[in-house]
């Protein structure tokens, strides 16, 4: 792992385990839960605030699927993105299942145009397609993949979550476990409060934090 990396992106889970909130909808007696584990997943799009584990529950679904993992951003991708995305997944040699899981982060920005490139592809099973979005997906997504889609609601994550996960992080070699870090549970429980609910907040405050603080 490497250490330059932003904490919150060297701490995001690599296992359903690993994973924490968002328990309606991961709990291990949840749909979702049951098919990541079996690799039987179709077509979803995850709907929720900044920070609520949307790229961290697709990072998990990479780590866990048999299938190709392609992962594409709206802002800086385009249809040509998508039909090299295809082309690679229907290729044999590069992928024998003839399956890939493309995930798009904040799809809500893919335009018209470039949602309809996509379409053919979930259609006939290509593609799963896993969509991230901030924005109602029921406004900003076509209508066509909607009904194609599972769409899951994801919340802010609750405060003891944030609290667990900042705790993973003092304590993780990946985190900011190689640091000698004394931290009151009351400024524990301060980050959690002023992060409300957006984790990639409250672990940049505390990188921020650890690495600001004279060592005394």
């Amino acid at each position: 792992m490497d250490l330059n990396k932003p904490l919150a992106y060297r701490m995001r889970p690599k296992s359903l385990e690993e994973f924490v909130g968002q328990e309606h909808i991961v709990g291990k007696d949840k749909l979702l839960y049951r098919t990541i584990k079996a690799d039987r997943l179709s077509s979803i799009i995850l709907w929720g605030p900044p920070g609520c584990g949307k790229t961290s529950l697709a990072k998990v679904i990479s780590e866990t699927t048999s299938y190709k993992f392609t992962r594409l951003n709206a802002v800086t991708s385009g249809v040509s993105d998508i039909k090299n995305a295809i082309e690679e997944a229907d290729n044999p040699l590069m992928n024998p299942s003839g399956k890939c899981i493309l995930f798009i982060d904040e799809i809500h920005r893919f335009n018209k145009l470039q949602q309809d490139a996509l379409l053919p592809y979930v259609e006939d099973g290509t593609v799963i397609l896993i969509g991230a979005t901030t924005e109602n997906p029921y406004f900003e997504v076509n209508k066509a993949l909607i009904s194609r889609s599972m769409v899951i609601k994801l919340e802010p994550l609750k405060k003891e979550d944030i609290i667990k996960i900042i705790k993973n992080a003092l304590k993780s070699k990946e985190g900011l476990g190689t640091y000698n870090i004394k931290i009151s549970e009351e400024t524990i429980e301060n980050i959690a409060d002023v992060s409300n609910g957006d984790v990639r907040t409250a672990l940049n405050g505390l990188e921020v934090a650890v690495l600001t603080t004279r060592n005394k």
